[in-house]
Order: C-alpha cells, then structure tokens, then sequence
C-alpha cells in the first residue's frame, strides 16, 4: 500500500476486527426472511417485500407485466432509500433502520406507486431525525456489468444445521493487487464510498463501505426452510426478491424459483432474459418502462429447502453460472 501511495496503513490492519451480527428480518406471506443488516443491502431486499406485500401478486401471474411492473417500482424505491440512508453499521442510527425495514413504512412508501404508470423518479423517503442527502432517485449500480469475483455456497445437514455464505473481491480480481508474497488478493469495496459530507457512506478511517454481499435465509414456523443466495452485485436484491416471490406466490420449487427468467433494472432502464414474452415487454414499455433485452446481469442462484413435513432437503442451482446441488 505505500508504495502505491494507498490510504492504508499498518494502524487500519491492526485495529481491524470482524463482528458477529444479528441478522435483520421481516415477515412475507408467513415466513420470516433474514438478511444482513448494513453496512450490507440486506435491508433493500426486506423494504422491497415489505412493499410488494401490500400487492396480490399471485393472481397476477408469474412475470405478468402487472406484476413486473411493481417489482420494478419497489425496487426503484428501496434503492433510493439504499442510495440515501445505508452504509458503515455505526453511521446508520438503529431507528433509521428499524424505520426502513417495518411495515408501517412501507405502507407509506407502497401509496407512491402508480400501477398503471412507472414514476419518473423517487426521492428516499422521510424518516424521521434524518436529512436525506440524495436527494432525487439515486438508482445508480453499484456494480455496472455483470462480471466480479463473487461465489455463493449453501450448505445443510440431517440435523437442521444450515449456513448460507458469499464472499467476493468484487471486480474482477478485486483491485488486483496481491499483498506482497502472501497470495491473498485485495478486495476493491472502498470504491463504493462516496464524498458527499454528513452521508452514512461518506469514505472516513476505519470505516465499511456499503456493499452488496447478502447471504440469506428463511425460516417457517419457527425452523429452517430455505438457505439460499443469489450473487451478482446490485442484482442480488432484486434477485433474492424474485427468487422468493416464485417460491412463495407462484409455488414454484426451489430450482424452478432461482431458474425461471428474471428481470434487472439499473442505470440503463430495464433489462429482461429472453424468456420474458414479448406482450410482457410491450405492456412495460407503455408503463413507461425502458425495455431491453440482455444475457447476462441476472446473478447466480443456490439454494436448500428443507421440506417442513419430511425434512428433506432439496437443493437447486442456478443453470446461469458454474455450480450444482449435491447431496453426499
């Protein structure tokens, strides 16, 4: 690091410490989702099921442009609360959190939808104590192509132990620097910081920058259902959405429910895989959506399910990426 005029010194790594966290969670249709809290996005996935909750998605069919479309508008408005109020665990005040991940809010947030018309754009909402220095939509990616050095694994055993991970360097080779000899590759999260003063996610010493790793996980009544990921930067939010919305409202099952086609929206409108209809597209664009049809950018998928009649454990993986299920 010094002899590339980097901001690191020896005091960084040995002040450094990892932390044990408590998993943030809400309820969707009966189930209780668990995600990372920040400096993660896990908050971004739960404040968009929050949001679709209020919606009768099942009738509207799997992939139907009704549903589609408010997908798409709560994913529009949680990142812009993202963009807005997350970054360094000790810069985001646990009442701002609360605020963003609980239904009251986003029952508020839910009355902003048109769904008959995408909005132009969404400001983050107002939470109370706060004074939110994004100002309009800031929708922009982290992440502007589909490409990293991210892996997920799930795992599960006969005695409900489960363990969802990921890990990433995040671009390719992370900031492809190796630490001297070491063999150990240095990550490049800091350039998800910004300069905007006073912002949670303002760069500072010994502070983590917002990031978008989220491992993820279900539980039902009580015991472990469904330990699963789906790796891909900015997609992975809106991924983890899709995947449980496909599980939960349209009965799928659990490889079905990470391979069926999904949807991504970023800085370039609103991308779909092929196998989403042509009429689906056309009664986005009229939305107002801008349509584009993409390969790649829609993550990797893993998954376990642990039948809660049998236990049974079922795994899926995603046919988009390099990875299988295995039982041994």
């Amino acid at each position: 690091m010094k002899r590339r005029d980097g901001l690191l010194d020896e005091r960084d790594f040995n002040e450094h410490k990892a932390d044990w966290v408590a998993p943030i969670s809400t309820t969707y249709r009966g189930y209780d989702v668990y995600e990372m809290p920040p400096n993660t996005q896990g908050p971004t996935v739960l404040e968009m099921l929050n949001i679709l909750e209020g919606f009768d998605l099942k009738s509207m069919g799997y992939n139907s442009p009704e549903y589609l479309h408010l997908l798409v508008e709560a994913k529009r408005i949680a990142f812009a609360d993202r963009a807005a109020y997350i970054g360094d665990p000790d810069s985001v005040p646990a009442d701002v959190l609360r605020t963003l991940i609980s239904k009251e809010y986003a029952a508020i947030r839910r009355k902003e939808i048109d769904p008959s018309r995408a909005a132009e754009a969404y400001k983050a909402g107002p939470i109370k104590g706060t004074s939110s220095s994004a100002g309009a939509e800031a929708d922009q990616n982290l992440t502007g192509r589909d490409l990293g050095d991210t892996i997920y694994m799930t795992v599960a055993d006969g005695k409900g132990n489960a363990v969802s991970l990921i890990q990433s360097l995040f671009a390719d080779f992370g900031s492809g620097i190796t630490a001297g000899d070491t063999g150990i590759v240095l990550h490049n999260r800091g350039s998800s910081f910004n300069l905007t003063a006073g912002h949670p996610d303002q760069i500072a010493p010994h502070k983590r920058p917002l990031h978008t790793l989220i491992p993820a996980f279900v539980m039902k009544d009580g015991k472990p259902y469904f330990s699963f990921g789906v790796m891909g930067g900015d997609h992975q939010a809106q991924g983890h959405t899709q995947v449980l919305v496909n599980l939960i409202d349209f009965g799928m099952n659990v490889q079905e429910a990470g391979e069926a086609a999904r949807i991504t929206h970023g800085n370039n409108g609103l991308m779909v895989e092929s196998a989403v209809p042509a009429a689906t597209r056309a009664a986005l664009v009229q939305r107002g959506h801008k349509v584009t049809e993409s390969i790649g950018g829609y993550g990797g998928y893993q998954g376990i399910l642990i039948d809660p009649r049998t236990g049974v454990l079922i795994g899926g993986s995603d046919v988009r990426k390099d990875g299988l299920a295995i039982g041994y």
